[in-house]
Formats: structure tokens, sequence, C-alpha cells
């Protein structure tokens, strides 16, 4: 049996482009990237924190350090300058790879610039 699970997750980064004239696709920090473990033209999904809008892309990298986040082409009226979305990659797996799997997950601050990045999501509590 194979599983689908989250492979890569970029967490509450912030949009600071949008382009409607442009080939689709999300251009993405390229230190973003490699600290996700996403690949340039990797199957991504985007999930708008704003707006509820999700929609399946590819990533394509944007300058190191530049703290991009442009979404492109037909995507670019799904969000705005400003928006907060989730940006994730996921893989299936064989039930024998489970157990060792650990997804990357990289967080950000208002800037897109990593804060901190974790291999596991912590247990929602009732507080």
């Amino acid at each position: 049996m194979q599983r689908t699970l989250l492979r890569a997750k970029l967490h509450r980064v912030r949009v600071t482009h949008v382009e409607i004239d442009y080939e689709g696709s999300l251009a993405i920090d390229g230190l973003l990237l490699d600290a996700a473990d996403i690949r340039e033209y990797e199957k991504i999904e985007v999930y708008n924190v704003n707006n509820g809008e999700r929609f399946g892309t590819y990533a394509v990298r944007a300058e190191e350090g530049s703290g991009i986040i442009s979404v492109l082409g037909a995507a670019a009226h799904k969000a705005e300058p400003g928006d907060i979305v989730i940006v994730a990659a996921y893989a299936t797996l064989e039930e024998k790879e489970l157990t060792a799997f650990k997804p990357r997950l990289v967080y950000v601050d208002g800037d897109n610039r990593i804060k901190h990045t974790r291999n596991f999501i912590p247990v929602q509590v009732v507080s």
C-alpha cells in the first residue's frame, strides 16, 4: 500500500508580488526552496489563509535571500500582495518508508526570512 504524506511546507509565507501576465507558477526565494527541499518545477499546493483559495502549481526559483513569494499567471487571481499562504509539497511513500519519514517544515517571519525549521507539527491541545 502507498500513502501520500506532507513532505515539505513553507508555513505562512507572505505574498510579495502577483503577476498575471507570466507563465503560471509560484516564484519562491531560493533559500526557502532549499530549506524545504522543494525543487524548481516541483508540483506544489498553495493554501491562501486570507481568502481560503487553494490551488496547485509548480515552484520556480526566485533570488536567494530576496524574500520573494510571487504568484504568477492565472493563479495571480487567487492572491494579493500581503496575503499569507502555506506552500505544501507531498510525497507518495511505501508502507515500509513511513517509519523513518520526517517532513521538512519551514517557518518564517513577516519578511519571509527563516525563523526555524522542524520535522513535526506539534500536537494540538485544548486550552
